[in-house]
Parts: C-alpha cells; sequence; structure tokens
C-alpha cells in the first residue's frame, strides 16, 4: 500500500487523510480509512470536480437566461461547499469562475428585473384593457342593453380576467385589487340591471299573456253571421299586435287560438261571398253593358247629347243594384272616368261663355297685338342696322308672344 499521495493542491497520507494546500499551507479536508493514499485523494478530488461541474452548469444557464434567483441560490450553494474547503482542487481557479459567474448574476439579475417590470407594465394594460371594455359596457344607458349579446360578452369578459391572472406575471397587490374592484363593481352593476330587465319582461309577458288571452275569448265569441264579426275581428287584430309579445312557445300558441277564430269567421264571410257572386253576376253582366254605353260617348263632341245620355245611364245604372265585390271597383272607375270628362266639357264650356273670363281674353289679346307691332317695328329697325345678335333676340320674342296669342285666342 503506498505510503503518500501528493499534488500541487493537496496531498493524502497512509492513514488516508488527506490535506488541501494552498498558498503553501496545508488543510485537513477529511479521511478515507482503508484504501491507500491515491485512493483516498481521489475521492476527495472527486468533490473538487462535482463543485467544477456545478459551476459549469451555473455558467450555461446564466449564458441561457435561466432565473437569476435560481442561478443565485445554486451560486450560494456552491460558495459554501468551497468554504467547508472538504475538497482538494485548483479553488483559486475555481473562486475566479465564481467571481466572474457572479458579475454575469448581477447583469442578469438587472436586465430580468428590467425585463420583469417591462411585463408586469404590459400585463396591467392588458388587464386594465378588460376593466375598461365591461366599464364601457356598465355605462351604457340603462335599458339600451341588447342582452342576448350583452350577456356572453360579460361571460367573456369573465374568462379572459380569470386566464389572464393565471398566465400573465404577478401584478402588484395594490394594482391587482384596484383592477379587479373596478371590474367587480361593473359586472354587479350590469347584473342587476339584466335582472331588473328580465324582471319587468317578466312582467310583461305575464300582462300580454293575459290581454292575448281575453282577446282569443271575445274572437271566439263573434258570432259568424254578423255582418260586423269581420270588422271587429280585425280590430281585435290590431289590439293583438299592440299587446307584445309573451315569450317563447306560448305566443304561437296563443296566435294559433286567436287565428283559428277568425279563420272560422273567413271561413263563413267566404261562401257567403260566393253566394252572393253567384247572385250578382247578372247585375255585373248588365252594369259592364252600361260602361261600354257610356264609354261610346267620348271624346265628347256634343256635350249636351253626352250629358243627355249619361243621366239615361246613371238612371239605368242604380236601378240595377249590386255587383259581386271583387268587381266594385273595376265598373265604378270605368263609369266615373266618363262622369269626369263629360263634368270637365262643361266646365271648359262654362269658362268659355264666362263675360269676366271672355274680358279679361281680349284685354291680354289686345295688349300682345301691340307689343308684337312694337317688336317688330324694333326688329325693322335692327334688320336695317345688321344687328344679328338684336335680330336674334326680337325674333324669339316675337315667337314666344306670337305662341301666347294663338292659345288665348283659342
Amino acid at each position: 500500500m503506498s505510503t503518500e499521495h501528493t499534488t500541487a493542491y493537496g496531498r493524502a497520507d497512509a492513514d488516508g487523510n488527506v490535506y488541501l494546500i494552498r498558498h503553501g499551507e496545508e488543510t485537513f479536508v477529511g479521511q478515507y480509512p482503508g484504501v491507500s493514499a491515491e485512493q483516498a485523494y481521489a475521492y476527495f478530488a472527486r468533490k473538487f470536480s462535482d463543485l467544477e461541474s456545478q459551476t459549469t452548469l451555473l455558467e450555461q444557464r446564466t449564458i441561457r437566461g435561466a432565473s437569476a434567483s435560481a442561478v443565485k441560490s445554486g451560486l450560494s450553494a456552491i460558495r459554501k461547499a468551497v468554504s467547508e474547503t472538504l475538497a482538494v482542487g485548483n479553488y483559486d481557479a475555481l473562486e475566479a469562475r465564481l467571481a466572474t459567474l457572479e458579475e454575469k448574476l448581477t447583469a442578469l439579475s438587472e436586465k430580468q428585473h428590467e425585463e420583469a417590470k417591462v411585463a408586469i407594465s404590459a400585463a396591467v394594460a392588458e388587464r386594465e384593457a378588460i376593466v375598461l371594455r365591461i366599464e364601457e359596457l356598465a355605462a351604457a344607458e340603462p335599458g339600451s342593453h341588447q342582452w342576448k349579446t350583452v350577456t356572453p360578452a360579460i361571460a367573456a369578459l369573465f374568462d379572459e380576467w380569470k386566464a389572464h391572472q393565471q398566465t400573465a406575471p404577478r401584478l402588484p397587490k395594490a394594482t391587482a385589487d384596484e383592477l379587479w374592484a373596478r371590474f367587480r363593481t361593473a359586472r354587479t352593476k350590469l347584473e342587476a340591471e339584466r335582472r331588473k330587465f328580465f324582471g319587468q319582461l317578466d312582467e310583461q309577458h305575464k300582462v300580454a299573456r293575459e290581454t292575448k288571452q281575453a282577446l282569443i275569448a271575445k274572437a271566439q265569441a263573434l258570432n259568424p253571421d254578423d255582418r260586423s264579426a269581420i270588422s271587429t275581428y280585425r280590430g281585435l287584430l290590431d289590439q293583438w299586435k299592440a299587446a307584445g309579445r309573451v315569450g317563447g312557445k306560448a305566443d304561437d300558441t296563443l296566435w294559433s287560438d286567436f287565428k283559428a277564430a277568425g279563420d272560422a269567421l273567413y271561413s263563413v264571410k267566404k261562401q257567403e261571398m260566393a253566394r252572393e257572386n253567384e247572385e250578382y253576376a247578372a247585375n255585373l253582366t248588365a252594369k259592364l253593358a252600361l260602361v261600354e254605353e257610356a264609354e261610346k260617348l267620348l271624346p265628347v263632341t256634343d256635350l249636351d247629347n253626352a250629358r243627355k245620355q249619361l243621366i239615361s245611364i246613371q238612371t239605368r245604372w242604380d236601378a240595377i243594384g249590386r255587383v259581386p265585390r271583387e268587381s266594385i271597383r273595376t265598373v265604378e272607375d270605368r263609369i266615373r272616368k266618363v262622369e269626369r270628362q263629360i263634368k270637365s266639357a262643361e266646365e271648359s264650356r262654362w269658362k268659355a261663355n264666362n263675360p269676366e273670363t271672355k274680358e279679361r281674353a281680349n284685354s291680354m289679346l289686345s295688349q300682345l297685338q301691340d307689343s308684337i307691332r312694337e317688336l317688330e317695328g324694333q326688329l325693322a329697325s335692327a334688320t336695317a342696322e345688321g344687328d344679328k345678335k338684336r335680330i336674334a333676340e326680337l325674333n324669339e320674342a316675337i315667337d314666344a308672344r306670337t305662341q301666347w296669342l294663338k292659345a288665348i285666342d283659342h
């Protein structure tokens, strides 16, 4: 068994005692009895090698930008092990590496601190944006919300808030509490408005349901044989539209009952109209013949005869009686057209024979004739002077007055 093993950084004796040699001084680091001095030395040299490996790992982690706090914790552990001198090796070189690592750690810590400040600032802005969106909803005029879209929007904002809490950097407690208080206040206000809205809506639905049930009862009580039943039902229909919605499928059920009552009335009315159409078919044929007779009076050439013939047609028209409902407007429009044209012809003749009208027309006629003569004199002068522009203007004025003269004289 070797008696001693020595290197530049330490030695081991025959009893397995191992010493660190540093700056010319020996420090006892430990004992490994029962093995050779070389083996004992190698054991404590491996401990130092572990410290070097840990240092290398921290150096690599620092380069990769690992958490400064984690690197600092690892560095503290290595420094503690170094201070205990429980290994043999080049402590000077190791401490130099640790000093360099500590400088890098300081820079890394400062960099990560600044990055953390930027990240927190961004996270505050992101969370405040969530708050502002829900506050904007809460600031809307009460009663203006479309809850079909606002309700899921509130839920989505709350989910976004929770997700941000889990994924974003941790905010300062005071800031986080202040933002949450704002979010909660806006959300609480919206929920209160929503409950109020749906409470009022439920009340409106209740009133609408009672109103529509009463209208159904009135519609079902109408007598189909009563001529005013359809008119009364239409009035009930207007009230139905004004009553508002009940909500859900109840609206469809109520409308089905109300419509069925109306359908029963219209069915009877349809049968009645069919009977009337059959009964008044001959009247329609007779009135159409009168319309054709009246239309032959147009255009009016002999007013006195046309008026005499129209009176005869009107007398026979009244004696014929009713026609089917769907044909009333057609025949009425055609006979009224003849009546209007004959009346218009009468008015035109009266105006033409009205002394006052004639006097005004004669006065205007005289004025126009005087004006034309004067313009013709001016035209002769302009022609003699060769003033083309003036000639054109005067011809245009003479033509206009000539047209007016023809209209009045006619």
